[in-house]
């Protein structure tokens, strides 16, 4: 445990627990590896939406940063939700500064209960972050407003990865749970394509899984595995704390993020 592995969430609040830094600590932490957080937002939210959001000033944001960066340094990094340009701006400006180093960003534009969640118009300040990043991970929403593209199967996720990689310099994993009839993602990486089969686990309780799937990736990243070995290790946990059938909340209600270490 000395030498224990450390992580860092910036991300949003979620009152509710089910997604955003609580879920990302939950991940971290099932992982084995330390987990810290900067807290980009808090969010009044359930399992059926989000209710208000009151936003950390870009300065207190840089605060939180600067003291991690230079007390715990994180092995790896993930970025979630960040509503607004200003904010994403700071972030950019510490990893830099910092040097950050194993950067995974879930471009977060929309919640799964369909609240928006990013500003109109930060988009563009978004995309800034993305070459520090080793990997992005939008789902198919996503990934069709980054590039102006509807998806619709595989072969177009295949184009969509590798368009946007070439378009960022960094890799990227195409989700396909949101839109088509499986599970499978689609990782795009230093030219070369490969496919991750995946569980379609029969749970309308999916609040939080894109925030615990980046969490999980950057998790195994900051214990030195491959991007491949990342994203197989992560997917395998996402669908054993889908599995487990947590069912709270009267929406789409959060999954058992310690189902892997105390049972289900």
């Amino acid at each position: 445990m000395a030498g224990m592995r450390t992580a860092l969430s910036i991300a949003g609040s979620d009152s509710s627990g089910g997604a955003g830094i609580q879920a990302d600590i939950k991940t971290m932490m099932a992982n084995g590896v330390y987990a810290m957080s900067a807290i980009t937002a808090l969010t009044a939210q359930n399992t059926m939406g989000v209710e208000a959001i009151m936003e950390a000033t870009p300065e207190f944001l840089g605060k939180e940063l600067d003291c991690v960066f230079r007390d715990i340094f994180p092995d790896a990094i993930k970025v979630g939700m960040v509503s607004s340009s200003g904010l994403i701006q700071v972030i950019e400006e510490k990893i830099r500064a910092h040097h950050g180093k194993n950067l995974v960003v879930d471009p977060v534009m929309v919640a799964t209960s369909g609240s928006r969640l990013l500003e109109e118009g930060a988009i563009g300040q978004l995309e800034k972050l993305f070459p520090l990043a080793r990997l992005i991970t939008p789902n198919i929403p996503e990934a069709e407003l980054l590039l102006g593209e509807r998806i619709a199967g595989r072969k177009d996720m295949e184009r969509a990865g590798e368009l946007l990689g070439k378009k960022y310099g960094c890799g990227v994993l195409v989700k396909g749970g949101h839109a088509l009839e499986d599970a499978n993602d689609f990782l795009w990486e230093k030219g070369q394509g490969m496919w991750f089969q995946g569980e379609r686990i029969d749970n309308p309780n999916t609040h939080g899984t894109g925030c615990t799937l980046s969490s999980a990736i950057a998790s195994n990243l900051a214990k030195g595995k491959s991007l491949s070995q990342a994203v197989a290790e992560a997917k395998r946990y996402l669908s054993q704390v889908l599995g487990a059938m947590l069912d709270l909340g009267r929406g789409s209600g959060p999954m058992n993020h310690g189902a892997v270490i105390y049972g289900d």
